[in-house]
């Protein structure tokens, strides 16, 4: 696939390096000159210019591209270049700042496919590797809810019932479930839960702690502020 890539910074320039690894065909845009340099250095086709206009964006080949990904540190920068993509029929994927979160979900988050927060992304990451254990965090849906891999521990209450007898609260629901060792699939009603068996829930943070409880038990009670 080829991808357009807004932004040489942190975040877009890993961002290309991941895709590349990929073999996928990169083109970055970038104003600055520093992170121009740094780009080609890293073998980048980069264009000079500003990514929040047309013209640019024709020269980075935006027509023939698949996606486009506005990775800068400017809002206005990414959304104009993402309704350009729009405009050209690419999938289109939005980095904000965690500072834009409400702004971002009232007038622009419709406009494009995807939005994106990376110091987000960079908090569930550290929060798992903090945590460690039965628990790791997936994603964030919403401001509220979150997506939880959960694997059931010894201590569970719920070892040993099947996926119908486990009474979640209500904001809580199993997305999907997978045996110790085997893939993640729809779960079924009659499945069980056994010691090493994995569930990802979808949950409000209201009840993260109540659901934690009844897969996990109590080997998490020290982690009960929060995951």
């Amino acid at each position: 696939m080829r991808f357009v890539i807004i932004g040489a910074g942190r975040v877009g320039l890993r961002t290309a390096r991941v895709l590349r690894d990929e073999e996928h065909e990169v083109t970055i845009v970038e104003l600055d000159t520093d992170r121009i340099e740094r780009a080609r250095e890293a073998g980048f086709e980069v264009i000079d210019g500003d990514g929040s206009r047309e013209e640019t964006l024709e020269r980075a080949g935006v027509a023939d591209a698949d996606a486009i990904g506005a990775l800068t540190g400017d809002l206005n920068v990414n959304f104009a270049a993402c309704s350009i993509g729009k405009h050209h029929g690419l999938r289109t994927v939005l980095r904000v700042d965690e500072d834009y979160r409400d702004e971002v979900y009232k007038k622009y988050a419709e406009e494009v496919d995807e939005v994106v927060y990376p110091e987000r992304l960079g908090a569930i990451g550290a929060k798992n590797a903090l945590l460690g254990g039965s628990i790791r965090a997936i994603a964030d849906i919403a401001q509220n809810l979150q997506v939880v891999l959960m694997t059931v521990s010894d201590e569970s209450p719920m070892r040993g019932y099947s996926i119908e007898e486990v009474a979640l609260p209500g904001q809580a629901r199993i997305l999907a479930f997978g045996k110790a060792g085997e893939q993640m699939g729809i779960p079924m009603r009659d499945d069980s839960l056994e010691t090493g068996d994995r569930l990802a829930v979808l949950a409000d943070f209201d009840v993260l702690g109540n659901v934690r409880q009844l897969i996990v038990g109590d080997e998490v009670t020290a982690t009960a502020g929060g995951v």
